[in-house]
């Protein structure tokens, strides 16, 4: 079986290793794709066990549960990673995952810490990723500007038309 996490790889040689306990996450982005796929076979302890051992008080097991367990999974998407490699403390992972829960389909869109304690490579916290603005590498061109083909028109009346 492919695996869920959207690596390309089989399950049996990408996440489920780290789920079992066999291998350790190397860096933060493979243990966000661990904790993925263990919500998509809703492995709770390791959903559990992968959360930092400061932050497992403020978890809501059976709503995690719940959610596993009920919602009909189609995929994650890492859009960035900032350190949490190999040699790194900590690391941020920006993911999107799709699902389908209550009939409704929805996307999550979070920023997810990790932390290395021990050793080990554990989420500590994530909070929900905002829209980031669009920044434009060229000044916009307005409408009474000339056009940029060169054609000696108006934008409005060239290209912009």
């Amino acid at each position: 079986m492919d695996c869920p996490c959207g690596s390309g790889s089989n399950y049996d040689e990408c996440c489920q290793p780290v789920i079992s306990g066999a291998k350790e996450a190397a860096t933060a982005e493979q243990l966000m794709r661990a904790r993925y796929s263990a919500y998509t076979q809703a492995e709770m302890d390791f959903l559990f066990e992968s959360l930092h051992p400061e932050h497992r008080d403020e978890t809501d097991q059976d709503s995690a549960r719940d959610w596993a367990e009920n919602s009909e999974w189609h995929g994650l998407e890492i859009r960035s990673t900032e350190a949490g490699g190999e040699n790194d403390e900590s690391g941020t992972v920006e993911f999107v995952a799709s699902y389908t829960y209550e009939e409704k389909r929805k996307n999550y869109h979070e920023e997810a810490r990790f932390d290395r304690f021990e050793g080990r490579w554990y989420f500590t916290e994530g909070r929900r990723a905002v829209q980031k603005p669009i920044v434009r590498e060229e000044p916009k061109i307005g409408r009474n500007d000339p056009c940029h083909c060169g054609s000696g028109k108006k934008f409005k009346r060239c290209c912009g038309a």
